[in-house]
């Protein structure tokens, strides 16, 4: 992620003496992502990141720690938290807190064919199948109580048509109730970048920090919103139904998910459209900082609403 929380060398290495991981080799920030400190850190025993919390409180951690630990132990492929000496996950780090866990093989894909997205459904789907027997946790961190404190900040920034957009689609969004549908903790997440790909296998799948419960169908609406799109945004049905079927044929999706799917792309859409939004117009200050186009997901929020009788889903 960004880095804006700079460590050196000897910082590190003197945090790592709290862990049984050998000691420091390399140290690289990772100028990605636009929420928490990561570093790529290998040791002489192996390869792991280092995360520093920016905005999550030290009583917000052990929920996302947690769960990627139950999900490794249900054989998900994901980061596994590393215990230090005093038998927690959790440390601290420069006044913030800071997580060690182990780095994935694998790199992420910019061009994903129909195969990948098959692999990427069926593991989203194993991981919802997971997420069953976790504990309950925080609502989903970017769920309708963060859209309605959000949109007002972004709105003076907007023109009339993005206001008016923003403005139906928040009212389309409070009409619509999702209460009933199956629900659990969720990626909330899943984009390209966060699946990491062996060849044509997935490897692994990072960054559970904006994890919470949550339908699971909307979890399914972020990862097709990018995983099954053309640059301009519509979707391209070849990959959508690879994922979907691949889901499906793990955790069968219901008729009352087939009937709220538009609500759920649109739903998605509309997350990443607000906080793509707020990080571009009111960032914070890092030394390394990724802020993507808000005009992407502008785009595919009014694709989805025009598009929202002709959806694909599973056959």
């Amino acid at each position: 992620m960004s880095v804006y929380t700079t460590l050196t060398d000897a910082e590190v290495a003197a945090f790592l003496k709290r862990y049984s991981v050998g000691t420091l080799v390399e140290l690289k920030g990772i100028a990605a992502g636009i929420e928490n400190t990561n570093y790529f850190v290998t040791t002489t025993h192996g390869r792991y990141v280092l995360t520093v919390f920016e905005r999550l409180s030290r009583a917000d951690l052990p929920f996302y720690l947690d769960l990627m630990t139950h999900l490794a132990r249900h054989g998900i492929p994901c980061p596994a938290p590393i215990a230090h000496r005093g038998n927690e996950a959790l440390a601290e780090l420069k006044g913030k807190p800071a997580a060690l866990v182990t780095r994935l093989a694998g790199a992420a894909l910019t061009a994903p064919r129909p195969e990948h997205c098959a692999e990427v459904g069926a593991i989203l789907a194993d991981m919802h199948v997971a997420a069953h027997s976790f504990r309950d946790g925080p609502p989903n961190p970017r769920g309708a109580p963060w859209r309605g404190a959000t949109a007002p900040q972004v709105m003076p920034f907007l023109d009339a048509p993005r206001r008016e957009l923003l403005e139906r689609e928040l009212a389309f969004q409070a009409g619509h109730d999702v209460a009933d549908l199956p629900r659990g903790p969720v990626h909330a997440d899943l984009f390209r970048d966060n699946v990491l790909f062996e060849g044509d296998n997935v490897g692994g799948v990072i960054d559970f920090y904006f994890a919470g419960v949550d339908t699971f169908l909307f979890d399914l609406a972020v990862t097709v919103n990018d995983w099954c799109i053309e640059a301009d945004g519509e979707l391209d049905p070849a990959r959508a139904a690879a994922l979907l079927g691949a889901y499906h044929a793990t955790r069968p999706l219901l008729a009352t998910e087939h009937t709220a799917w538009p609500v759920a792309m649109r739903a998605a859409a509309l997350r990443f459209w607000l906080s793509r939004l707020y990080d571009f117009y009111l960032p914070r200050p890092g030394e390394l900082v990724h802020a993507h186009d808000p005009e992407h997901f502008h785009r595919i929020l009014a694709l989805r609403v025009a598009s929202a009788d002709r959806l694909p889903w599973v056959v």
